[in-house]
């Protein structure tokens, strides 16, 4: 990576206890802040490289491990590991690396954006709904059976990306989806790209991968979070 960011774990205040996580930014000056959040993989090289690339987009980025220092590379132990997650502790993390970003001198503006995949997509929109300092929300298929957004808080503008094999948030789903976003008068785009599998993002995922329908998402959310988190930012 570039010598010019800044990257290193931190830990913040959460809900009675103390999280942490991966961050990454420019060296020097303000930005806005994103938070990243994990697939069910956990806080793995991945996500921490997606981070590193927000930080040479011009972000301050936070990846909060919200497995407690725990990953696999085990289909079935991530089931588990989504499955015993806790939601609501899962959104007091989100909730106080939120804060923690917003505290920091180098971060800019009164909202960040939030960025998921997989489970963390559904966790972006649920601490999208949950918290109105979420200023613009992204979701990667984004599917957890115990993550129920309540679309009514929401207040954030909506970035979905899906794909038409996945088996996990079918395209029906994420139709369904943007019909209630779009019915509760939220401002929402989703794109379900043709041919593309889950997980297509992972460029660590060499079997589901797509690089020039990643390329496409990436460049589309950098354009959005600069759209709705940059405005009176110097």
């Amino acid at each position: 990576m570039s010598s010019s960011q800044d990257r290193h774990v931190v830990h913040f205040r959460t809900s009675g206890t103390t999280g942490s996580g991966y961050l990454a930014g420019p060296k020097s000056g303000v930005a806005p802040g994103v938070i990243v959040v994990q697939e069910w993989w956990g806080l793995v090289a991945h996500i921490k490289d997606v981070v590193d690339r927000f930080a040479a987009a011009g972000f301050v980025a936070l990846a909060p491990d919200l497995y407690d220092g725990q990953t696999t590379e085990s289909p079935d132990e991530a089931g588990k590991l989504m499955m015993a997650l806790e939601i609501e502790s899962a959104e007091q993390k989100l909730r106080g690396a939120i804060d923690y970003l917003l505290g920091r001198d180098d971060v800019a503006g009164a909202t960040v954006g939030t960025v998921g995949f997989c489970m963390g997509g559904q966790l972006s929109l649920y601490a999208a709904c949950a918290n109105p300092k979420v200023g613009a929300c992204v979701d990667f298929y984004g599917i957890h059976p115990n993550v129920k957004p309540d679309l009514g808080h929401l207040q954030a503008p909506v970035l979905g990306f899906f794909a038409e094999n996945d088996q996990f948030a079918t395209p029906e789903v994420a139709r369904q989806l943007e019909q209630d976003l779009t019915a509760a008068g939220k401002q929402v785009e989703f794109t379900v790209f043709d041919g593309a599998d889950h997980a297509f993002f992972n460029d660590t995922r060499h079997q589901v991968y797509h690089a020039e329908y990643a390329k496409q998402c990436w460049e589309r959310m950098v354009l959005f979070f600069n759209q709705h988190l940059r405005e009176g930012v110097g």
